[in-house]
């Protein structure tokens, strides 16, 4: 708290602590040479582990920058796509036409052809079994025969799998 003092005329002033006096002070104080030591700091382990790193280490950290530069050019209305795209094929085990075509529908999500295609391209997934998986839901939700559902699976007004993904599915149903 601070101290009252009157002067002569009767003003009345607070006199107030030094700064060093004060307990944030020692606070920051404490913390800015904490952060500079521990930043000082650790230059062994560092050294240590860049006498221990392999050409194979380097390597792949070459090639991690390669992609992560690759990554960088693409437009994001691209990335936007894939992201959909993955979300398409993941959650809903759709067909590669089956995710392209809601990715550019004007009811889907609009995205450019070319924006649809790099995802295409670049989803990560088995599509043979995202077949699977969509046939697997059809006999147990709609009791569809196994020719049910490869007609289902195939067609251009369901879900657009390849002939040899839908025969992959069918012939993989469990009995």
């Amino acid at each position: 708290m601070a101290k009252k003092i009157t002067d002569e005329n009767g003003k009345t002033y607070k006199v107030k602590k030094p700064i060093y006096k004060k307990v944030w002070f020692w606070i920051v104080i404490v913390l800015v040479f904490g952060g500079a030591a521990s930043a000082m700091g650790g230059g062994d382990d560092a050294e240590v582990a860049s006498e221990n790193t392999t050409d194979t280490e380097i390597a792949e950290s070459t090639e991690e920058e390669a992609e992560t530069n690759e990554e960088e050019d693409v437009p994001k209305e691209y990335k936007s796509a894939l992201s959909s795209g993955e979300n398409y094929a993941d959650m809903m085990n759709m067909s590669k036409a089956g995710i392209y075509d809601q990715l550019t529908a004007e009811a889907g999500d609009q995205f450019s052809e070319e924006a649809a295609q790099y995802a295409i391209d670049n989803i990560d997934t088995d599509w043979n079994e995202n077949a699977l998986a969509s046939a697997e839901e059809y006999q147990d939700t709609m009791d569809m025969s196994p020719d049910a559902i490869y007609d289902q699976l195939v067609s251009d007004t369901g879900d657009k799998f390849t002939d040899e993904e839908a025969q992959y599915a069918v012939d993989n149903l469990s009995e």
